[in-house]
């Protein structure tokens, strides 16, 4: 299925992790997974979860002032604690077993929906919590990841398999994803915790047919597999670029969910650093933050995401319907172009002192000016032989042009962008 236009031209998604494990602000699910606390004590977060702040337009209007054009939520993380009144049997549900007791997905998917946000939900394949679970083995495991946890329940002996009870367990998670995709047919689904079983133990596509035939316009992501849309980094922006579309995965602070200890998060220049380096080179950011137990999220977090949309806001034709800029070596920094190839823009991150410089450049440049302010700027070129071009200097701005997280200069070009990649004449 070819990529649905608006994934690519997104550019910002906020990712949010929400579910009991803010009530103590440990590591999702993986707090009991790697023995950081048993399992017991874990699982007595349902009762404290309340969600007793939770709303889901303060959300989405923050989402959109932050520039972000989707959003993802846990709707089920590996505890397997379900933020929906799911019926599939065997479930947890924030509906029936926390203090919560109502469906935290419905309004979430309606508030996007009238900010205009397209509505994405997490979904892992694996359940740390079903008791028909840990019952068959990876055929090929990864020694890296790490090995079952005692505290893991399963109706199999451990090291045995059990087909019975993993189509059991099949049946269920194919029920919960079919309760997403017809109730709320979103428009992404982000799956996780694939690595612990094969694409076939998976039945992956079968599951991506069901998903495509009650939503056929969703986007799938990486941990779909061989049925995935687009790839999905972590956590810093790749030196090479995946092929096709791509998404960075970014925490604000350290942690995916809320951990009030964590007071490690980036400023908005950082951001504005990731995002940009992120779109300049083809992909979306997917910028995440974790709301604490009561659904509010913390005024760190919040001054992140509406600082990164103020400075998106100043410069949002570099931004929205544009494609990846100048490869590596042509301009020290990242850049974007305009869907008609006929614009560059180019992000310096630093004040220039005396010129930004473009190589490699063929066309002639019919004018640059400074976005946010429209200062003109003045440009010439120097050097060039045969079928190498000289190199395009641009005038550096200064003062009330000079932006403080990043300054984007936009080069208007004659005809569109033709690049020299050739090494010269001796």
């Amino acid at each position: 299925m070819p990529m649905q236009p608006w994934f690519p031209d997104a550019k910002l998604g906020i990712f949010v992790h929400y579910g009991i494990y803010a009530v103590d602000g440990v590591p999702e699910s993986w707090a009991f997974y790697l023995g950081q606390m048993p399992r017991e004590e874990y699982m007595k977060q349902l009762g404290g979860f309340t969600a007793s702040a939770y709303d889901p337009r303060s959300w989405a209007r923050l989402f959109a002032r932050a520039g972000a054009r989707y959003a993802v939520l846990t709707a089920r993380h590996h505890d397997g604690v379900a933020l929906w009144d799911t019926a599939a049997p065997g479930g947890l549900s924030v509906v029936r077993d926390t203090p919560a007791g109502r469906d935290l997905l419905a309004g979430y998917a309606d508030a996007l929906r009238e900010e205009g946000l397209k509505v994405g939900f997490y979904y892992s394949h694996s359940d740390w919590s079903h008791p028909d679970y840990a019952s068959v083995r990876h055929p090929e495991p990864d020694p890296g990841q790490a090995p079952v946890n005692d505290n893991r329940l399963s109706s199999a002996a451990p090291g045995a398999e059990d087909p019975a009870a993993w189509r059991r367990y099949l049946a269920y998670r194919n029920a919960q994803v079919r309760e997403l995709t017809t109730r709320h047919r979103p428009d992404l689904l982000w799956f996780d915790g694939e690595w612990e079983r094969s694409e076939e133990q998976w039945g992956i596509d079968e599951l991506a047919d069901e998903i495509l035939a009650a939503a056929p316009d969703a986007v799938l992501n990486a941990r779909m597999l061989s049925r995935g849309d687009y790839a999905t980094p972590e956590q810093g922006v790749p030196m090479q670029p995946p092929s096709g579309p791509w998404e960075l995965c970014l925490t604000v602070n350290d942690s995916w969910g809320y951990q009030a200890q964590d007071d490690r998060h980036k400023s908005v220049g950082q951001l504005v650093r990731y995002f940009t380096e992120t779109i300049g080179a083809g992909g979306n950011l997917l910028l995440d933050v974790g709301p604490r137990e009561d659904g509010t999220i913390t005024p760190e977090q919040t001054e992140r995401l509406e600082g990164l949309g103020d400075w998106i806001r100043r410069h949002s034709e570099a931004v929205y319907g544009t494609v990846a800029g100048l490869p590596a070596g042509h301009h020290y920094g990242p850049s974007t172009l305009s869907a008609d190839r006929r614009t560059l823009y180019l992000t310096c991150f630093d004040a220039p002192r005396e010129t930004v410089s473009v190589r490699g450049l063929r066309n002639a440049v019919r004018r640059v000016t400074v976005l946010g302010t429209g200062a003109e700027l003045g440009h010439h070129v120097t050097g060039g032989l045969h079928e190498v071009p000289g190199v395009l200097w641009i005038d550096a701005p200064g003062g009330g042009d000079v932006d403080p997280h990043a300054t984007v200069i936009a080069v208007e070009l004659e005809g569109e962008l033709d690049l020299y990649r050739g090494t010269g004449r001796d």
